[in-house]
């Protein structure tokens, strides 16, 4: 194989995997601001359970008062019914005495209602605050995860670029800014292989002749198509005979 082409598909490499690290850490704010979000809704979710159940205990508050109030009417009308003297005032009496009654199995119905509620929502509330307490620890996890392949794909950029750098000084100038130029326009993929009388990258066909010599693998062949360098890979064949 020409050295130089052999060289560039080693500079191809070297340039993915800084793209590939490059590509990695950019993705990581994104990450974060999923994380963010996944939070703020828990975190709303239980802001929402709680305050519903502030309110249902300001309505309990409420109720237990009016109960208490009512129970009061209720017990200043039965001691005024024992004092009484005319059928009219009892009469009075016994209708007020009745509409307290109904007043007091009303809000204590209402209670009843309400305390069953408030059971409800103190499960939401303590439901709520467990699954924050369990996506905090979860995304905590991640998030080291995460800078810890930030770090391993900042190191592995570093020594790509490094080893492109010494390597890209062996190379032909000329070839090399073939590469270059190509890599600008063709999103850093410069260099891919043919197979199948295909280019890899555009999968146009390649003429006969083309792809023979790109066989070769003996001089710098660009794609009619695309552009990028191609190169033939070679496979060794070679098979251990029967009965060896």
């Amino acid at each position: 194989m020409l050295p130089d082409l052999e060289r560039l598909i080693r500079l191809q490499s070297l340039h993915n995997i800084v793209d590939d690290a490059r590509r990695r850490i950019a993705a990581i704010p994104a990450q974060f601001e999923a994380f963010e979000t996944k939070l703020n809704k828990l975190r709303t979710a239980l802001s929402d359970a709680k305050q519903q159940l502030d309110d249902n205990r300001e309505v309990r508050r409420n109720l237990e008062k009016e109960v208490s109030d009512a129970k009061s009417r209720l017990a200043k009308f039965q001691e005024h019914e024992m004092i009484v003297k005319t059928n009219e005032e009892l009469w009075a009496v016994q209708t007020e005495i009745t509409t307290a009654k109904s007043a007091v199995q009303s809000f204590e119905e209402d209670l009843l209602v309400s305390m069953l509620e408030t059971d409800a929502l103190t499960a939401s509330v303590n439901e709520a605050e467990r699954s924050m307490a369990t996506a905090e620890a979860e995304i905590e996890a991640e998030r080291q995860t995460i800078e810890q392949e930030r770090a391993t794909s900042e190191a592995t950029a570093k020594q790509a670029l490094v080893a492109r750098e010494s390597l890209a000084s062996e190379i032909d100038a000329a070839v090399l800014a073939l590469f270059d130029q190509i890599a600008e326009k063709r999103n850093g993929l410069a260099v891919v292989e043919a197979e199948n009388n295909l280019c890899s990258s555009c999968h146009v066909r390649l003429r006969p002749q083309v792809f023979n010599d790109i066989r070769l693998n003996d001089r710098v062949i660009q794609c009619e198509s695309c552009g990028r360098i191609l190169y033939f890979q070679l496979v060794n064949k070679s098979l251990p005979e029967a009965g060896a």
